[in-house]
């Protein structure tokens, strides 16, 4: 799949740190608990891409799901995409930046939350950042249209 962000590896390296690239890049994954965003939930704001900055979920769509690592219900309209992951064995949907296609998690969905989606999007704090303002509106991300399925 293209994305829009279309840096080379090495550009990719030139601007995130090591552990940035392992989970971005080579879709690794962080330790259980450990991510700064684990346990933040701030009443407004925007979480966006480590890597390139497109705003991917607002922050009243983030709950405490005990996983280990961020849990939001929703993504901001078109700014993830989704992909069937069969390592480790398994079938998993991937998901991942729309904009650079960093990776993030992964999906999980009837799980019984009590949420409006029934599904866990288990993203890595070290693939996101995070603005106390809405940057939808700043031309950041493309921000269009729904999440899309590859």
């Amino acid at each position: 799949m293209s994305y829009p962000d279309q840096r080379t590896n090495d550009e990719w390296r030139a601007v995130l740190n090591k552990e940035q690239f392992r989970i971005l890049r080579e879709k690794g994954t962080e330790p259980p608990g450990s991510g700064t965003y684990d346990k933040h939930y701030p009443s407004e704001g925007v979480y966006g891409c480590a890597g390139c900055g497109a705003p991917l979920y607002k922050a009243n769509h983030k709950f405490k799901s005990g996983c280990g690592w961020p849990a939001y219900y929703d993504s901001i309209p078109g700014a993830v995409t989704r992909h069937e992951d069969r390592s480790f064995g398994i079938s998993r949907t991937e998901i991942v930046c729309s904009n650079c296609g960093g990776h993030l998690g992964h999906v999980f969905k009837g799980e019984g939350f009590d949420t409006p989606t029934d599904e866990r999007h288990c993203v890595n704090s070290v693939s996101l950042t995070f603005s106390p303002q809405d940057k939808r509106s700043t031309g950041e991300g493309d921000g269009k249209g729904k999440e899309s399925k590859a």
